[in-house]
């Protein structure tokens, strides 16, 4: 699996450089976020905008996420997305879940934000 990752202070960011998130990268993906949460990243953008295609291990992987920062952080789907797999995320009805933000610096500055509020109620 090619990607490259970005880690900030707040927020980490996992570009993957692959066409397809199907059953052959979707487990090594799944892995790598179980990886990255146990490092104490509290939120995660998670750029798709290399992405042409996703199948049901995909979308598995990319829920292994929301599931991961639902609970103490924020987890964002960001880039200009493949309309294939918009589709494929509209038909699951995952659009209702998901975070989904078309650039990572807006993308960014949601997860600034969230975590922002996060602290303000935590005081």
């Amino acid at each position: 699996m090619k990607y490259q990752i970005d880690k900030q202070e707040h927020y980490a960011i996992l570009s993957l450089h692959e066409e397809n998130l199907n059953s052959t990268i979707a487990p090594q993906l799944k892995s790598d976020l179980i990886l990255l949460s146990q490092e104490g990243i509290r939120n995660f953008i998670l750029d798709l905008s290399n992405v042409k295609y996703v199948d049901s291990s995909g979308l598995s992987a990319i829920l292994t996420g929301h599931r991961i920062w639902k609970g103490t952080g924020t987890f964002v789907l960001a880039g200009e997305m493949n309309p294939m797999v918009t589709k494929l995320i509209e038909i699951s009805r995952l659009e209702t879940i998901l975070t989904i933000i078309p650039t990572i610096s807006e993308s960014i500055d949601f997860v600034m934000m969230e975590e922002l509020e996060r602290q303000i109620e935590g005081e």
